[in-house]
Order: C-alpha cells, then sequence, then structure tokens
C-alpha cells in the first residue's frame, strides 16, 4: 500500500443531486467506491429516486454510508434544511459537491465554527453564481481550470485534478458470444459503440450523419452502431436515423450500468461530442478497455488525447471527418491496435485510480489542516 494510504483521509461528506444517470453519476459513484476502497471516513448524499438511488438499491455503487435528501429545486428551502442538517449529524471536515443544485443547496458557512470546508467539483463550464460560495474549487481539465481563474475565482483555491477509470475485468469469451448473439450481432458484423446522453452537445446528430456515408462493408465486414444512452433528443435522432435509412444499423440499448460489458464487445469506440465537452469521460473508458477510439476534436479530446497515437481525432461538427475516420481505424487494424494499446498506457500511467486518489487525498489533507 502506498504511503499517502497509510497516513488516512480526513472525513468528507460527497453531495450530488441530480436525478438522471450520466458521466457526471457514474463518475460520482466511482469516486465513492475509491473512497471506500481506500477506507476514508466517508458519506454520500444523494437524491432520493435519483438514477444513483435506484443503482444503490440494485446493489451497485459504493459501500458507504448513504442518505437521501430531496434535491427538488435550487431553492428548495426543506432541501437546504435537510442538507445542514446532514452536515451537522455527519460533521465532515469536507463536504464535496457536484454541480449547480447540490452546491447551491450546500451552505456550511451557515453552520457556525467549526464548520466543514466546502469543495466544490466542476465538470463543465457552468455559471460560476451558484459556485462563488465554496472554499475551494476542483476542475477536471487544466482549460476548465485556466477559466475559473479567468471568471474571478482565485488561483490558490481552484485545483485541477482529472477523472480516473479502473481497467475492466476481461469478459470471458463466451459471455462475449453470448452477449453478441443476444444484441443479434451476426458472426463477422463489427460493433461500433458510442455512448452519451441524447443533448446536443453530445454530437449525436452528426454521428447518424456519418453512419448515413459509410459504405454497407468495411474491410469486407458489415457494421452495427450499439448506442448506449437516453435523453431529450432520442424522438428526434431516431427519426434521423430512419430518414437517413440506417434505422436497421443502430441498436438503441438505453442507458447500462453494465457498461463495461458493452465496451469490451466493442471493436471501435466513437466519441462524436462538440467543442464545449469539457472532459468526456467515454475517452478513458476506452482506453481503459483497450479500444480503438475515433474522437472529434472536443475540448477534453483536445486536452488528453494525441492525434494519431492513443486516438483518431477529427473536426467537430464534421460528420465526413467522422465516416473517415471510423473507417480508416477499421480498414487498417495495425492502426487499431496501436491506438489501443498506447490508450491502455495512457491511463494506466496518467488516469490511474492511485494516481488520482492520491491528488485528492493531498487536497483533503492541505484543507483539513490549513483551511
Amino acid at each position: 500500500m502506498s504511503d499517502w494510504r497509510e497516513l488516512g483521509w480526513p472525513s468528507s461528506l460527497q453531495l450530488i443531486g441530480s436525478k438522471g444517470l450520466g458521466g457526471a453519476e457514474r463518475w460520482f459513484q466511482r469516486f465513492c467506491d475509491a473512497l471506500a476502497d481506500c477506507r476514508a471516513p466517508a458519506a454520500m448524499g444523494i437524491r432520493s429516486g435519483s438514477g444513483i438511488d435506484q443503482a444503490r438499491r440494485e446493489g451497485i455503487g459504493a459501500q458507504l454510508p448513504c442518505y437521501r435528501l430531496p434535491f427538488r429545486t435550487v431553492w428548495d428551502p426543506i432541501s437546504r434544511m435537510d442538507a445542514t442538517r446532514l452536515m451537522r449529524r455527519v460533521k465532515p471536515q469536507i463536504v464535496q459537491t457536484y454541480m449547480g443544485r447540490a452546491t447551491r443547496l450546500t451552505q456550511p458557512h451557515q453552520l457556525g465554527r467549526p464548520r466543514p470546508l466546502h469543495v466544490a467539483r466542476l465538470g463543465g463550464y457552468y455559471r460560476l453564481g451558484p459556485y462563488r460560495h465554496a472554499d475551494a474549487w476542483v476542475g477536471n481539465t487544466r482549460q476548465l481550470c485556466d477559466w475559473m481563474v479567468a471568471q474571478g475565482l482565485p488561483s490558490s483555491r481552484v485545483h485541477q485534478i482529472y477523472n480516473f477509470v479502473d481497467p475492466a475485468p476481461e469478459l470471458a469469451l463466451i459471455e462475449r458470444e453470448r452477449l453478441r448473439q443476444d444484441l443479434g450481432l451476426i458472426e463477422d458484423e463489427w460493433a461500433l459503440l458510442a455512448l452519451g446522453r441524447f443533448v446536443t452537445f453530445k454530437g449525436h446528430h452528426y454521428l447518424i450523419d456519418a453512419l448515413a456515408r459509410l459504405p454497407t462493408e468495411i474491410d469486407g465486414r458489415p457494421w452495427r452502431l450499439l448506442l448506449l444512452g437516453e435523453g431529450p433528443l432520442e424522438a428526434a435522432l431516431r427519426s434521423q436515423a430512419e430518414a437517413s435509412d440506417v434505422a436497421d444499423r443502430i441498436l438503441w440499448l438505453g442507458w447500462r450500468s453494465d457498461a463495461d460489458a458493452y465496451l469490451q464487445l466493442a471493436d471501435l469506440v466513437v466519441f462524436p461530442s462538440l467543442e464545449s465537452e469539457t472532459l468526456g469521460n467515454v475517452i478513458l473508458e476506452a482506453w481503459a478497455h483497450s479500444r480503438p477510439l475515433v474522437t472529434t476534436a472536443c475540448r477534453g479530446a483536445l486536452e488528453i488525447t494525441r492525434h494519431g497515437e492513443d486516438a483518431w481525432r477529427v473536426p467537430c461538427t464534421d460528420s465526413v471527418a467522422l465516416a473517415k475516420g471510423i473507417e480508416k481505424v477499421l480498414n487498417d487494424p495495425g492502426l487499431g491496435s496501436s491506438l489501443a494499446r498506447r490508450g491502455r498506457e495512457r491511463v494506466e500511467r496518467d488516469f490511474s485510480r492511485d494516481a488520482i486518489m492520491q491528488q485528492y487525498w493531498a487536497l483533503y489533507t492541505d484543507l483539513a489542516n490549513h483551511g
């Protein structure tokens, strides 16, 4: 065990108020799992009836003490009162909040002293008004942290820490074959995979347009897209797929808690987000599963990927380039294998659980010791 783990963690309360189950919520679960594995004295507060709540009721998620709060609206006085009561009950040294709702409803400065220090964790370019009352801020990319400082937050209290992913246990060949059969994939069919909420900045409109530009076979093999996600644009995207004559090439699988199995089934991961995508956990997940990646040149991809080395990057909103990128990687097995291998090396070196949790431990310890 690393020395930093032997020294122990300050106590913390992790609060998230979102209803759905998307990339941010999956990161929250992953981080809380890591806190539990580190034996950190931590608890979590989640929105009652949320996607995370449902996952926990199904036995998925960290074995941390879990408290359910209403988190109804950003101004809800009952939710604010419940958050205050929970902080008084748990008495954490650090309260870390995620996104605007939990951050706005968490007001440790109203507790009197001693009080917990409030860390607001941001994964996007949000309006900073609801975050300014925090004591410190964590951004998951360098660009995001630079932007926060440019918006007036003090640089000494803005901290950059990337996300991490854990390499998943390899799915047995027989289980992969069974999943392919359940999905109706024929023996030699390419399995393309895209994950993400069906919202504008995820770029699914351009992905479907790119699919319509692909030949029916690539390197002599037919292809199918496994699409994991849900969201308000689903009906429009389904209509687009029908109009583009690619509906029969897309499997709409909804949001799956077992996304690891589909990542291991994939021959290629496609990440079509628009420029505003801050990081993109899908990039890290593709690397962790040793899968070749075609990504757009969104903010996150520009910061962490290396074109032609660990990912194949194409311009955002360019369906033609996206289609050509997919074809190029599938037509060149050597390129695909090289991208996957180097992506896995990047995760193990730069985005591992141990590396990222050590940075959080150092931040929490410094805040607890020095305020």
